[in-house]
């Protein structure tokens, strides 16, 4: 025990060590700092924002957008003529937003560490005991903290007898480094992280194929609306394998030649390049959490309580790391909340149980509250009402030939239940439908809204004026 106390009296204590500087992590450590709290954050890379800011959310929507410029895919003949200049992008311009992207979000958080006096440390991080953790690399030591944030994040998951070389075998991290744009992909996995990258690559001209295990995608989402999506992608040429797996892959020794994807329904896909997108883990490997007795679950994913806490009372996880529903914008909050509970700053003491989801798909997708299948399922009294860009003024201004807001509400008090929108900026209007179903707004409140004009919330009041019609068993638009 002597030894042990003066080891301790050796090292550096703080309030708060956060280890991992994504989400979660960087605003717990920001939130500690700003109530007085001596804090330390611990980052392995070099680059600070974790996977959503050099991995995931950031670089793959700033590449949408940059599928979205060179394509030219929504301004095509909008203004009678069609450009006569075509450029075809080289890889080092399609991925030139996103690097300017990632290093400028990378410095705005290593300055918001610093102006919060937050003291970062570069190295791997592993637990001595439920207290100490050790750094090795660039900052080897041991620290001390009172409480401690594990948010590490996740890595894509690699399933055995896939042959990957972040070459031309590639998951959802390697993608974002290729040295060139695929004349033809094969994606397995249709979930959010594969339809992303399917039609961004169909938008850039690339033939893709999206081989998922069920016969859906996307299931959480309403499906009327993803049928709207499912008809993009094939209209974009992209060829989807429903119910179907990757079996084998052979990779030629030359790149002029292609890789043969076998499948389990016999059929074989010649491709450039392949993408497994079927899923992520934990990054919890390395964190000896063994040492202090820290339940690890499936996926290499934490358990936790309503206040983030593990099973250990003074260490906490947030983030991807914890599972789902693994969105930046939650891993944030996350991170506050537990924040609040270490240390009872008397805040945000919970995740709000509403929050909208965005899928950067072309078209995009977002949405909130329940979805149709689930109104069902809870055997409510509803109704539907839906508007397509198409119909709208500002819609025909911006030249949107698909795309739809849908609406469903309870029939007996007309109040909204839930939002579910695809086409342009359905991420940005979305937050309007959120705050309708957190205040519990009504269908004749919304007619009663004026919006400006021309607007795509005119969505809204045509979604709900479409909805009174069905409900009295006829259209109307007022």
């Amino acid at each position: 025990m002597a030894r042990k106390e003066k080891v301790m009296s050796c090292m550096e204590k703080y309030d708060l060590i956060v280890i991992g500087s994504g989400p979660g992590g960087e605003k717990a450590a920001v939130k500690a700092a700003y109530f007085g709290k001596k804090v330390a954050i611990i980052e392995k890379e070099h680059n600070y924002g974790g996977a959503g800011v050099n991995t995931g959310t950031l670089p793959s929507k700033t590449l949408r957008e940059a599928a979205l410029f060179f394509s030219g895919k929504y301004e095509k003949g909008l203004f009678g003529v069609e450009r006569t200049l075509k450029h075809q992008a080289t890889i080092d311009e399609f991925m030139f937003r996103k690097n300017f992207v990632i290093q400028s979000e990378a410095n705005e958080i290593h300055r918001n560490l610093q102006i919060h006096k937050v003291a970062i440390f570069h190295g791997e991080a592993s637990f001595i005991d439920e207290h100490i953790i050790q750094i090795e690399g660039d900052n080897a030591c041991h620290i001390w903290g009172k409480f401690i944030i594990i948010a590490t994040g996740s890595y894509p998951f690699h399933p055995e007898g896939i042959p990957f070389d972040n070459n031309r075998i590639l998951d959802s991290d390697s993608i974002l480094n290729i040295r060139r744009i695929p004349q033809s992909i094969c994606i397995i996995g249709a979930g959010v992280i594969g339809c992303e990258y399917a039609t961004i690559f169909a938008t850039m001209g690339t033939k893709v194929y999206l081989v998922n295990r069920t016969d859906e995608i996307l299931s959480f989402a309403d499906k009327e609306i993803i049928e709207e999506l499912l008809a993009s992608m094939r209209d974009d040429q992209i060829e989807i394998l429903f119910n179907d797996e990757v079996k084998s892959i052979n990779v030629p020794e030359t790149e002029r030649e292609f890789v043969r994807v076998g499948l389990s329904s016999g059929k074989w896909l010649h491709v450039d390049m392949f993408l497994y997108a079927a899923g992520r883990n934990g990054s919890t490997k390395k964190l000896n959490l063994e040492k202090v007795g820290i339940s690890v679950g499936k996926r290499e994913q934490l358990q936790v309580d309503r206040q983030y806490r593990t099973n250990i009372s003074n260490i906490f996880a947030v983030g991807d790391v914890i599972g789902f529903p693994a969105l930046n914008s939650t891993s944030m909050d996350q991170g506050r909340v537990a924040v609040t509970h270490m240390f009872d700053t008397k805040d945000l003491d919970a995740l709000a149980k509403i929050f909208p989801y965005g899928i950067y798909t072309v078209p995009e997708i977002s949405m909130v509250g329940l979805t149709e299948e689930e109104a069902k399922k809870n055997g409510l009294d509803y109704c539907v009402g839906c508007a397509k860009h198409v119909d709208m003024a500002r819609g025909k201004i911006m030249g949107v030939k698909k795309g739809m807001l849908k609406i469903i509400f309870a029939k007996k008090d007309l109040t909204i239940l839930g939002v579910h929108i695809i086409g342009p900026l359905a991420t940005e209007i979305i937050h309007y439908g959120l705050c309708l179903i957190e205040s519990k707004r009504t269908v004749m409140e919304v007619i009663a809204t004026v919006f400006n004009y021309p607007t795509l919330h005119d969505l809204y009041k045509y979604a709900c004026y479409d909805g009174l019609g069905n409900l009295s068993g006829h259209k109307i638009k007022l």
